[in-house]
């Protein structure tokens, strides 16, 4: 995983350099970006007694976007907007892992409930994002 301050995001790649993102001919790709809340993650964290991310940074969830300061709806169809122009269709939610055992023991099942471990999605509309960006919900 490689945080960085800005990335382009697209319809046909997904996440700029994330080969997992990319859309191939003839599949439908409900997991093209990947989203989990900091406050889900945290959460995760708190309920192993793990305060303030001491055992595990967030990108061990391997998720593309960590947004903060807004719950997203549990619901697939739900559209979010990132930025001036990026749209992201929510197309269910993003179950953990066997791996998470492997950063964590518990972690797996502590990001189990409430769709803690995140949301999957599709690209609607194509954008350049950037950290701190604002992010909304649409539908």
């Amino acid at each position: 995983m490689e945080t960085v301050p800005h990335v382009a995001v697209t319809r046909e790649e997904g996440v700029h350099g994330d080969f997992r993102g990319a859309t191939r001919p003839g599949r439908s790709n409900r997991r093209q970006i990947t989203l989990i809340e900091v406050e889900s993650w945290e959460a995760a964290l708190a309920e192993l007694s793990l305060a303030d991310g001491h055992a595990a940074h967030w990108s061990e969830r391997r998720a593309n976007l960590l947004i903060s300061g807004l719950s997203l709806p549990r619901k697939p169809g739900t559209v979010v907007s990132i930025g001036a122009h990026l749209k992201i269709e929510i197309t269910r939610e993003c179950d953990p892992c066997e791996r998470m055992e492997a950063v964590v023991p518990g972690l797996r099942a502590a990001l189990t409930p409430d769709w803690r471990g995140g949301f999957c999605g599709r690209v609607l509309e194509d954008g350049e994002i950037a950290v701190g960006d604002e992010i909304r919900i649409e539908e």
